[in-house]
């Protein structure tokens, strides 16, 4: 029988998780001017990525994506680690929307317009924060 708490979490784990699932998919194959690129704006906000190689950087990125997305997809991944590592994974993103100059408006945390898909993210920050609460404190 399924959960309660499962079926709970089955719309934003779906969607969610396909939508990871896809991101990652997409930067598999990822040629060397798109690994450089995604490899540079990385570096510039996380510097101990500096020294990696782009294309297994680039790699490397897309088998995290991977993995965040088919966790939140397989119902048989618990929601605390599911929740883990869409939080994990979000929590860099929004890093990068952070500390990326031109992302903020000035003295603001507030998205510029290039700063709107990093701003964005936020929501699948929400989403592993409450997957983590909902599978720490489920009854069912």
């Amino acid at each position: 029988m399924v959960s309660r708490s499962l079926l709970r979490q089955l719309p934003v784990r779906a969607v969610t998780g396909a939508f990871v699932l896809h991101s990652g998919l997409g930067k598999r194959n990822a040629d060397q001017e798109a690994a450089e690129q995604m490899h540079g704006w990385a570096s510039s906000t996380y510097p101990v990525l500096s020294g990696m190689d782009s294309r297994r950087f680039a790699k490397l990125l897309a088998a995290g994506e991977i993995a965040t997305g088919a966790a939140l997809l397989l119902p048989f991944v618990p929601a605390v680690v599911a929740g883990a590592a869409l939080t994990g994974f979000a929590g860099a993103l929004l890093g990068l929307y952070a500390k990326t100059p031109g992302m903020r408006k000035e003295g603001s945390i507030w998205p510029t317009e290039q700063g709107i898909g990093l701003a964005k993210d936020v929501w699948m920050l929400g989403i592993g924060l409450s997957l983590v609460v909902d599978g720490v404190t489920r009854n069912d």
